[in-house]
C-alpha cells in the first residue's frame, strides 16, 4: 500500500474548536498523483514506488523520461517523488504503474510527515542566520552583529572545519513530523492539517503516514472525590 501523496501548499488558516479554541491550519492541496514505477526488492533491492503529481498543465520532458513515462502508459509529470512501501508482498493491494494515488488514503485525526523545501533567505549574516548575541548596542561600541574571532592565530593556525560563519540561508530540505490531520476533503483533493509546513504557498511537498506516530492523548473525566 502507498502510504504518501505529492501535494501543494496552498495556505494557512484557522480551526475553531466547538470550545471556541482556535488552532492554525494548512491547507494542501494533495494529489491526484499516479505510480510511475514499482521497485522490487528482487530488481532493486528494497521495496517502493515512484508516484507523480497530475496538474492541470500539461508537462514537458524529454526523450528519456518520455520514454520512461511511456513504459507506465501515464503522461508525463512535472514532479515525481519516491516513497519506500512498509509491506513488501505481493498480494492483491500491490500497487502497479497507472494506479491512482488519492487523497483518501489519510483519516482524520492520522499522524503525518510532512517534507518540504524552506523557504530561501539568501546570504544572511550570524546573527540571523546562527542567532549569535552581537555586540554591544552602545555608541562607540562598533562591534553589533560581527562574528568576532574565528580562530587563534599561533595553533591551529587555520578555521577549524565547521565554524559557524555567514553564508546562504534558507532552502533546505525540511520534515515535520507527527502533524495531526484535521479534515480530509476527498472530493475537492484537499488536506487540512494542524500547524504549520515547510516552504512558501504553491510550494511542492511530500505527505507520508508518520513513520514514528506520537500517540493521541484523550482526555480523562476526573471521578469526583469520595465515589469510586
Amino acid at each position: 500500500m502507498v502510504n504518501g501523496i505529492i501535494g501543494r501548499k496552498v495556505g494557512m488558516t484557522q480551526l475553531f474548536g466547538a470550545d471556541g479554541s482556535v488552532v492554525p491550519a494548512t491547507v494542501i492541496k494533495a494529489g491526484p498523483c499516479v505510480v510511475v514505477q514499482r521497485k522490487t526488492k528482487t530488481i532493486d533491492g528494497y521495496e517502493s514506488v515512484q508516484i507523480g503529481l497530475v496538474e492541470a498543465a500539461p508537462a514537458k520532458v524529454g526523450k528519456p523520461l518520455a520514454g520512461h513515462y511511456k513504459k507506465a502508459d501515464v503522461p508525463p509529470t512535472r514532479v515525481r517523488r519516491e516513497i519506500r512501501l512498509s509491506t513488501g508482498g505481493q498480494d492483491a493491494a500491490d500497487p502497479k504503474p497507472g494506479d491512482q494515488v488519492l487523497v483518501s488514503i489519510f483519516q482524520d485525526g492520522e499522524r503525518v510527515d510532512v517534507i518540504g523545501t524552506s523557504r530561501g533567505k539568501g546570504f544572511q549574516g550570524v546573527v540571523k542566520r546562527h542567532h549569535f548575541a552581537g555586540g554591544a548596542a552602545t555608541h562607540g561600541s562598533m562591534f553589533h552583529r560581527a562574528p568576532g574571532s574565528i580562530g587563534a592565530s599561533s595553533f591551529p593556525s587555520r578555521v577549524v572545519k565547521g565554524m559557524r560563519a555567514a553564508g546562504r540561508m534558507g532552502g533546505d530540505r525540511i520534515t515535520v513530523r507527527n502533524l495531526r490531520v484535521a479534515k480530509v476533503d476527498a472530493e475537492n483533493n484537499l488536506l487540512i492539517v494542524r500547524g504549520a509546513v515547510p516552504g512558501a504557498p504553491a510550494g511542492y511537498v511530500l505527505i507520508r503516514k508518520a513513520v514514528a506516530a506520537k500517540r493521541i492523548k484523550v482526555a480523562q473525566v476526573e471521578k469526583p472525590k469520595g465515589k469510586k
